[in-house]
């Protein structure tokens, strides 16, 4: 099970937290200084994981942003790697080639997206169709609210 997923891009800023477990504000702070310190430092061709505290740290790069997230002892690391593959495929498939901009413009949706797809740090749906017609509906029911609320009272 996934402790929590990060987005950080390369200067260190956070773009996107989600946190499965319970933890304290301040120890929020410290996992994620740590592991963009950590990550961040890491050499190019050196290996996607690592060990910190009693967790396994499973990170990869797409494009200016890193997504790491923190799994327990027995988890599987390449499902980890496939699980933030597939987030990133969801997030190019609704932004079409998801960038840090659309990230951080459009943050309620990558929230959303990773809503639809992940649940208490497991696999919800697996479907990229699935969470697609989500996002859709989503999307329409936004729209009609906005069209909804621009309407005057009468």
């Amino acid at each position: 099970m996934m402790h929590f997923l990060l987005l950080f891009s390369r200067q260190g800023k956070l773009r996107l937290q989600k946190w499965f477990t319970p933890v304290t504000d301040r120890e929020k702070k410290k996992v994620i200084r740590d592991m963009t310190a950590m990550v961040l430092a890491r050499p190019a061709r050196s290996s996607n994981f690592l060990q910190w505290r009693d967790l396994k740290i499973v990170y990869k790069r797409y494009a200016s942003l890193y997504f790491c997230t923190g799994l327990e002892d027995q988890d599987n690391e390449l499902l980890a790697l496939e699980v933030l593959h597939r987030y990133v495929e969801l997030l190019d498939k609704y932004f079409g080639n998801v960038c840090e901009l659309d990230i951080i413009f459009n943050f309620e949706k990558a929230y959303f997206i990773l809503d639809e797809f992940l649940m208490g740090g497991e696999i919800l749906e697996t479907s990229k169709e699935v969470v697609g017609v989500s996002m859709e509906a989503g999307d329409i029911l936004q729209e009609t609210m906005e069209e909804y609320m621009s309407k005057p009272a009468y």
